[in-house]
């Protein structure tokens, strides 16, 4: 008896056991492949590393390549996985390195299927839409933390998720359907209302190009910022070219109507009629329900932004006209040859709630095993993003807080504040998960200090592993500092002192 306890004993030991890079090829893993793993020398950019890739085939249609970097000494302890943008298709090596240079062990995936400009590669592949919506996070979650386990001879200690985007849209997926995968997760202007999301990029398609006289050229973009700055600038006390918060601003296009000849510097009434419905979004024309929220003005001519992805001009489709065809077109209908110009904003919607929608849309808003289990959700949100529009953030945390506030958390006979776990930060001036004329760096890419008050990953490890909430984060421009407070509290200043400069600002 006493043997066979020693060698279960020994058996276990074996199994705990650190194994060098090379030898992870050699595990065993459910429906997954190591492919490679080797070490890769460090230099000025990227610290050296076990670089491993795997493929996992969940299913007979599946094929979930991701890739995990092991930092071979100086490892914190910790496993951190990174989300994708777009339709992904690339395993996302350039959002590894910071994590690398942090000391935790990092993985990526390309969510299933190879890279390409649109969702092709959905047509007649149902398990792959599948991978692409949640699976192969999920399935990444699971292997990647087994190869670290495999490699240093333990678990990590602790997991966290990070994801701008489409990352967004994965971290609270995860956050709703896996619970148990991450500790902490942090989610950047998350898509997670993905098939209303598309239909409002149809929307701004058919309000620019149904008539051609509608189309806004991007000289005018610059004209109609200065326009909503000129009225709304100073609603927040301090004129900055930064809107605080744009739902202040009640901003008229019919104010930019040209009174003479047409020009950069006003719209034809019909360009003004198209801009209001870009502020405004869908509505579904049967019900009159809002389909999903339209953009805040304020940004309109920053680069990056508006120009990216809302308007065409004679050499380049905007990201959103892409986006719109390519899911309702290869993802709902599955048809190369449908037409945006025939869909309406009734039935087409509602078949790609029930078609595509069910796979992609992490719209839910019961996190109770999420908040049962400890885990802290962090979601950020730049008021001038072009891509998806700053108020969805804000319409899901409230969704959330409603329907959590019904559910106590089985520790007290009433619900407990949303904030013990879950925290949204609206970001003045911020366009897409980044860039923007405002505060618009605090940990979301190389730059800020790595410290709670100016990191959000940072923040999130402090709040998961000594339970310190973040109050406040410190965000970053190109010439200021600013305060970025928890919703719904937004920074005002206090009366004195560089209106640049943070600490002259109070969040409530």
């Amino acid at each position: 008896m006493l043997k066979l306890a020693s060698l279960t004993l020994a058996f276990a030991a074996m199994l705990a056991a650190q194994q060098p890079c090379d030898n992870l090829t050699k595990l065993v893993l459910p429906h997954t492949t190591v492919t490679s793993a080797v070490i890769v020398a460090g230099t000025a950019e990227i610290p050296a590393h076990c670089d491993v890739k795997a493929t996992a085939r969940p299913t007979s249609d599946s094929e979930i390549k991701f890739e995990v970097w092991l930092p071979p000494s100086d490892w914190n302890g910790k496993y951190q996985q990174v989300g994708n943008g777009g339709w992904a298709g690339n395993i996302p090596v350039g959002s590894l390195v910071e994590p690398l240079k942090r000391g935790f062990a990092v993985a990526g995936t390309d969510d299933g299927h190879p890279a390409g400009p649109d969702a092709s590669w959905a047509i007649g592949h149902p398990e792959k839409l599948i991978d692409f919506g949640y699976r192969a996070v999920h399935e990444t979650a699971l292997q990647s933390r087994a190869i670290v386990q495999a490699f240093y001879g333990r678990a990590p200690g602790r997991s966290y998720f990070v994801g701008c985007s489409d990352g967004g849209r994965e971290a609270l997926m995860e956050a709703q359907r896996f619970a148990d995968d991450f500790d902490g997760i942090v989610a950047g202007a998350p898509a997670y209302n993905w098939s209303h999301l598309f239909a409002g990029f149809l929307w701004n398609e058919r309000a620019l190009l149904d008539d051609p006289k509608a189309t806004i050229p991007a000289a005018k973009l610059p004209a109609i910022q200065r326009a909503v700055l000129g009225q709304c600038d100073a609603i927040d006390g301090v004129k900055d070219d930064v809107l605080e918060d744009p739902r202040a601003c009640r901003f008229d296009t019919k104010v930019l109507l040209c009174k003479g000849v047409d020009g950069d510097d006003c719209l034809t009434a019909a360009q003004a009629a198209a801009l209001a419905k870009i502020y405004a979004g869908p509505r579904n024309p049967r019900t009159g329900v809002q389909i999903v929220e339209g953009f805040p003005p304020g940004v309109e001519g920053e680069q990056g932004t508006w120009s990216t992805w809302i308007i065409p001009n004679a050499t380049r489709t905007p990201a959103q006209f892409i986006f719109a065809n390519s899911y309702f077109g290869q993802a709902v209908y599955e048809d190369p040859k449908w037409n945006f110009r025939t869909a309406n904003f009734d039935e087409d919607v509602r078949y790609g709630d029930e078609k595509a929608g069910v796979v992609l849309n992490s719209n839910n808003p019961d996190l109770r095993s999420f908040r049962a289990r400890g885990g802290k959700l962090i979601q950020y949100h730049g008021w001038g993003d072009a891509a998806i529009p700053a108020t969805s953030s804000i319409a899901y945390y409230e969704k959330v807080k409603d329907f959590m506030s019904k559910f106590p958390d089985g520790r007290s006979s009433s619900a407990q504040p949303l904030d013990n776990f879950y925290l949204l930060f609206m970001v003045p001036g911020m366009g897409h998960c980044g860039g923007g004329n405002g505060p618009n760096t605090f940990g979301n890419r190389p730059g800020a200090p790595i410290d709670p008050d100016h990191d959000v990953v940072a923040a999130l490890e402090q709040w998961v592993e000594k339970g310190v909430a973040p109050k406040q984060l410190i965000g970053t421009g190109a010439t200021l500092t600013r305060p970025l407070c928890t919703y719904p509290q937004t920074a005002h200043y206090n009366g004195t002192g560089d209106t640049n400069q943070a600490a002259n600002f109070t969040c409530k």
